[in-house]
């Protein structure tokens, strides 16, 4: 496991009220998680580097709403929906090692990426990234092909995913 990775926590996706609060939808098991993460943004809607918008101490956890994935945040120096605006689709990471540690039988699936993706035997591809559309987990590989990951048995050593 490479530990000096950014690992992808969250999406500004919206603005919220005219105060230039944001919704984030989270990645994370639990949306309260980000009450303790200190993120990184990548990339702002138009392309540009967020990092030159604003910096990992600017971002303020306020609330989950509730019976969702989704947190309202405010970002220091975006006072009103206008100015907000402008981190919409701004992606958020936090550094891997900053995140807790996982007990056996456990990983984060950042921690998979690369690994091969095998059904009964034959190889399917390396695996590129995740999905989730509201159905469960998707795996992506290389090339494009798109699996369930539902009932995948993942083997550290080999570096494989068994699907069904």
């Amino acid at each position: 496991m490479n530990n000096d990775k950014q690992i992808l926590v969250g999406k500004i996706v919206a603005m919220q009220g005219v105060r230039g609060d944001v919704r984030v939808q989270t990645y994370t098991e639990n949306p309260k998680d980000f009450q303790g993460f200190q993120v990184h943004p990548s990339r702002s809607a138009n392309g540009g580097n967020a990092a030159a918008i604003f910096n990992p101490d600017d971002f303020r956890f306020i609330r989950v709403v509730p019976n969702t994935n989704v947190i309202i945040a405010h970002i220091r120096g975006f006072e009103d929906r206008t100015s907000a605006e402008a981190l919409r689709g701004t992606e958020l990471f936090v550094e891997r090692d900053a995140l807790p540690g996982t007990r056996a039988n456990e990983y984060y699936q950042a921690d998979l990426i690369g690994f091969t993706v095998m059904r009964d035997g034959e190889n399917l591809g390396i695996i590129e990234c995740f999905q989730n559309f509201g159905a469960g987990d998707i795996i992506e590989t290389r090339d494009g092909n798109m699996y369930s990951f539902k009932g995948a048995i993942v083997d550290f050593d080999n570096k494989t995913v068994n699907i069904k």
